[in-house]
């Protein structure tokens, strides 16, 4: 038996990528599916590519300034109107305080004006659970949490359980591909310019 499939626009502000998605979710008795309808990501890396890593307040203008065109684009996209929008969630931490600001206060906005519910959500979970959107996988599982400033090992024991094994004790792996890049001089962000040279 399925229930009413619901549309949520998902909106990501946490560092330097200004980003929207519209997800459709549908429950089921025994089960739920997720379909990505729509991921606008617009990138920063020509704002922040002089001073070889990101700037906090550049990224945070930057976010204010693509939020409304990114979300349009990821409703085009969807081809869905923003009034079929049942629910709006937010990256609400961690992550660079003026980023976060300008992705929940935008995300608070459309929420009061269109009487939506508004969700707060933990970017570091989000990429834990991520892997459940595309694979049919049962908990407790592993992952390694590789995130451009956080790199984890941790047990996913349910949607709001997780456990610690390790984890870097100074330096994330992007800042130090950052930092081994700008050494080189081949330009930023480093990972892709690493990987190229592979």
């Amino acid at each position: 038996m399925k229930k009413k499939a619901s549309l949520i626009l998902g909106i990501e502000s946490s560092c330097d990528d200004t980003a929207a998605s519209i997800l459709r979710y549908t429950k089921y008795k025994n089960d739920s599916q997720t379909e990505i309808l729509s991921s606008i990501v617009l990138n920063q890396n020509n704002l922040h590519q002089h001073f070889r890593g990101v700037v906090p307040e550049i990224a945070a203008r930057a976010h204010s300034e693509r939020l409304d065109s990114c979300t349009k684009n990821a409703l085009q996209e969807a081809k869905i109107m923003i009034d079929e929008i049942d629910l709006i969630s937010v990256t609400s931490g961690p992550g660079l305080i003026g980023g976060l600001l300008s992705g929940i206060m935008f995300a608070k906005g459309l929420a009061q004006g269109l009487n939506k519910p508004l969700l707060g959500i933990n970017h570091l979970a989000a990429h834990c659970l991520s892997v459940k959107m595309v694979h049919s996988i049962s908990f407790p599982y592993l992952t390694l949490l590789a995130s451009g400033g956080h790199c984890q090992f941790l047990i996913v024991e349910n949607i709001d359980v997780f456990t610690r094994l390790g984890s870097t004790i100074d330096d994330s792996p992007g800042e130090c591909y950052d930092k081994i890049a700008a050494f080189l001089g081949l330009g930023y962000p480093g990972g892709p310019h690493i990987e190229k040279r592979a």
